[in-house]
């Protein structure tokens, strides 16, 4: 979006609404039990239903219970409760407006009285009665069925010079993208939600339409129970839940963090006092149930979520999706879904199939992404001042580039600031007590894991390669000069390149930090009968998507 279009959007702002409740006709306030009014092309842009603006027909409208469609006129009526958010599910070939921040307006929320009182963070300012139409502007726009999507997820800065961070580290990268949105899966802040404004107006510069997962630290700490849990991530973006079309493609954002009670304390903490688990609960699936129910058995569901439905480090109510088995159970039938998250700061790859109640047909890719934030932002500083901020499982901080084709889809991670075909980090690990911390003071940064060592070293020696967005099916080899292709084992161990960083760092590093065991670290004995010489060893590797990548490093064998 141009600066003039931007300034356009910010003329259409509302104190307290979205762009799309400018349209509204606010004469005399209507029943308050239902809301009706019509989804309209707004053919002149500005956000007001005009003479002469045809309604659309044949668009989902929601108040995050039940399902309506609009009819041939774009009209629409629909029964709500004392408070609700009104919204669609953009259909396809249509563009929603967006703000000076490129958040899309889909949305209206009715809240009489607003947020309840008392809230550190601002809130729902009072909308008052509900009035006689709320009529969503839409704009044609060609929709190509083979586009790109980038996903973020937990940038989540704790102070102000983190969000320099992710200006510096990401968003100046992805600048001239030829993505056509962007999503963040959750923690896009840490806590203090009075970051959002430079924060969104930071990703905004992106200049594509961003969509936001609700994260666990987005929570009101200060509220009673889960019903007022997210009043700040409402005013800025709107449903905790909802859907959108994009070429033949439904993306559906789902809101799994269910918020335990009231207080200061460490929301992670789901045992004591502010509190949470991972759940999605029987309401908001209820509302995925009558979504879907409007939307053919093939098409791709692509589903963005906080907390991941399983992961392989840790099986905790705060982690783990509690009613996963629902989930599956309403997508089974299905052929073409894949679901994202982010919260554990890993990157995996899951599969589910009936054992996890999946009934098929084939498999329900399920992926953890990479974070922005890699180790919360610790680690020694790069010659820019970023910190280096490698995630615990080994993989650097990044992102990941969806590419959608009709109903199949390859993601592409991309670790900041480096090259794309940066995809893996190859070791040796040779010294048996070089990682304790007695034996780690002996040896020079890199030194543990470096090539060069001596021939009566070679056979205690291994190949380690941590592929960044590997997985179970991924397929790992090295090669030795211009030798056969020796297999790789995937292992489930900590990345020792990560047990020095955070050994080495602690100055620098979150004080909850450790290296935490990596769904895709590969290791292989070096053959024993290496001599004395200097080596190219090479690294072939097909990750989830059977995308190949390449590595290769020197290998100096000594004398004794």
């Amino acid at each position: 979006m141009n600066r003039q279009n931007r300034q356009r959007t910010r003329a259409w702002k509302l104190r307290g609404c979205s762009i799309a409740a400018v349209c509204l006709a606010l004469s005399v306030p209507a029943d308050a039990a239902t809301a009706q009014g019509r989804v309209f092309e707004d053919l002149n842009g500005n956000g007001s239903l005009d003479a002469g603006e045809p309604g659309i027909g044949g668009v989902r409208v929601s108040d995050g219970v039940d399902v309506v469609v609009t009819n041939a006129q774009g009209e629409y009526r629909i029964d709500i409760a004392d408070e609700a958010i009104v919204f669609i599910t953009k259909p396809r070939g249509y563009a929603t407006p967006v703000n000076e921040d490129q958040l899309p307006q889909f949305y209206y929320i009715h809240q009489p009285d607003g947020s309840p009182a008392g809230m550190r963070y601002i809130g729902i300012e009072p909308t008052g009665p509900l009035p006689d139409a709320i009529n969503f502007p839409l704009q044609a726009r060609e929709e190509p069925t083979k586009f790109e999507v980038i996903l973020l997820s937990d940038t989540q800065p704790q102070t102000d010079a983190e969000v320099d961070f992710i200006r510096d580290d990401v968003v100046a990268e992805l600048i001239g993208t030829n993505a056509r949105f962007g999503m963040t899966m959750g923690d896009i802040t840490f806590d203090d939600m009075s970051v959002f404004p430079r924060l969104n107006a930071i990703i905004g510069e992106i200049g594509i339409p961003w969509y936001n997962v609700p994260g666990n630290h987005e929570l009101n700490l200060d509220a009673a129970n889960d019903t007022y849990s997210l009043e700040t991530f409402k005013r800025y973006f709107g449903p905790p839940y909802y859907a959108f079309e994009y070429g033949e493609a439904l993306f559906v954002v789902l809101d799994n963090i269910e918020y335990k009670g009231n207080g200061e304390s460490d929301p992670g903490d789901v045992r004591g006092n502010g509190g949470y688990i991972a759940n999605f609960g029987k309401r908001q699936l209820a509302w995925l149930k009558k979504e879907l129910s409007h939307v053919s058995s093939d098409t791709l569901i692509f589903i963005g979520m906080h907390s991941p439905l399983e992961t392989y480090v840790a099986d905790s109510p705060g982690v783990t999706t509690a009613d996963r088995r629902d989930l599956f159970e309403l997508l089974s039938g299905r052929p073409n879904l894949y679901a994202v998250a982010g919260h554990t700061h890993t990157t995996e790859h899951l599969y589910f199939d009936r054992d996890d109640g999946f009934r098929g047909p084939g498999e329900f890719h399920h992926h953890v992404l990479s974070t922005v934030s890699g180790s919360w932002w610790s680690g020694p500083f790069d010659p820019r001042g970023i910190p280096t901020t490698d995630q615990r499982d080994g993989t650097p901080n990044g992102y990941h580039i969806l590419e959608v084709d009709g109903t199949d889809l390859v993601i592409r991670y991309k670790a900041a600031g480096y090259s794309e075909d940066f995809q893996m980090r190859i070791l040796f690990d040779v010294a048996h007590h070089g990682l304790s911390a007695d034996g780690m003071r002996d040896f020079r940064a890199g030194e543990l894991f470096d090539g060069r060592f001596n021939v009566d070293q070679v056979p205690a020696a291994e190949v380690v390669v941590n592929l960044f967005d590997g997985g179970p099916k991924s397929v790992v080899e090295f090669r030795i000069d211009d030798g056969p292709y020796i297999p790789m084992q995937r292992v489930t161990r900590a990345d020792p390149y990560m047990l020095e960083v955070f050994a080495r760092n602690e100055a620098t590093k979150k004080s909850w930090l450790q290296a935490t065991p990596s769904s895709h670290i590969f290791t292989a004995d070096l053959p024993d009968d290496l001599e004395a010489g200097v080596y190219t060893l090479s690294v072939r590797a097909r990750d989830e998507f059977a995308q190949e990548h390449h590595g290769h490093t020197i290998l100096e064998i000594t004398g004794r």
